[in-house]
């Protein structure tokens, strides 16, 4: 597994590995740093007062953006509005200021078309949105088509860890969660050949990385029938223990 997992996820993987005989590792191929002041202020976009409202896609992006804010002492007023990509990530709100339903809005069903009817709710705002050095213009490409005036600025990047030689070697299968994860491997392992290594992966940009490098995708979810790793992951260990019988 080419990240951490939760307490809970890794209660459920312990259980597929007892289950299937088979060892589960979580290896954090990818870290997380926020870009420094002068890196952001290169870019050009002011956040405040210039903007009135904040879209964020990942608890990531609200970490360094308050972060990189108290860094360049930028004073986050009570009228900010922020929107949300899911619950989940408006609740994490709470980490850095009073959460008021009258000013945090999020999509019901955690896809982009779930924010925008949020969004095209406040056309009269002026959105700023946070992106990791590894993005894709999804948002700002609805936001313009919408006519929704926003700007947009990297405030962190993702980072190949850098494993030790032979640290990687002799896994059966490697499952990937970005495609930040496959760059990392390749990185660490540049002479990478597939052979009869599986390759898995969650969501559909880590799936399209991993056909790009020409890679065999083995392993994909979500997916109508498995929406969680976890579950693919079971079945597909389920499927192939059978036809080994």
């Amino acid at each position: 597994m080419s990240q951490p997992q939760g307490a809970e996820a890794k209660k459920y993987y312990d259980e597929i590995a007892q289950k299937y005989n088979v060892q589960i590792d979580f290896k954090q191929f990818i870290s997380i740093e926020s870009v420094s002041p002068k890196e952001f202020r290169a870019q050009k976009v002011s956040i405040l007062p210039d903007h009135t409202a904040i879209i964020f896609t990942s608890r990531h992006a609200i970490d360094h953006f308050f972060n990189l804010c108290h860094e360049m002492r930028v004073n986050i007023p009570d009228t900010l509005k922020y929107f949300c990509i899911s619950e989940l990530v408006a609740l994490y709100i709470q980490k850095y200021v009073q959460y008021r339903k009258r000013k945090v809005f999020f999509s019901p069903d955690g896809h982009i078309d779930g924010l925008m009817n949020q969004i095209l709710r406040h056309p009269s705002e002026t959105y700023f949105l946070p992106q990791s050095s590894v993005h894709t213009d999804d948002i700002k490409n609805y936001l313009e088509e919408h006519g929704i005036k926003h700007d947009e600025a990297v405030m962190y990047r993702t980072v190949s860890k850098k494993f030790e030689n032979g640290e990687l070697d002799g896994y059966d299968m490697f499952i990937f969660f970005s495609p930040a994860g496959i760059d990392s491997l390749l990185e660490n392992k540049p002479d990478f050949k597939q052979g009869k290594t599986l390759i898995g992966c969650f969501g559909p940009n880590a799936a399209q990385a991993i056909r790009e490098h020409g890679f065999r995708l083995d392993l994909e979810a979500p997916t109508e029938e498995c929406p969680s790793m976890t579950m693919a992951l079971e079945h597909y260990l389920a499927k192939n223990s059978s036809k080994k019988k």
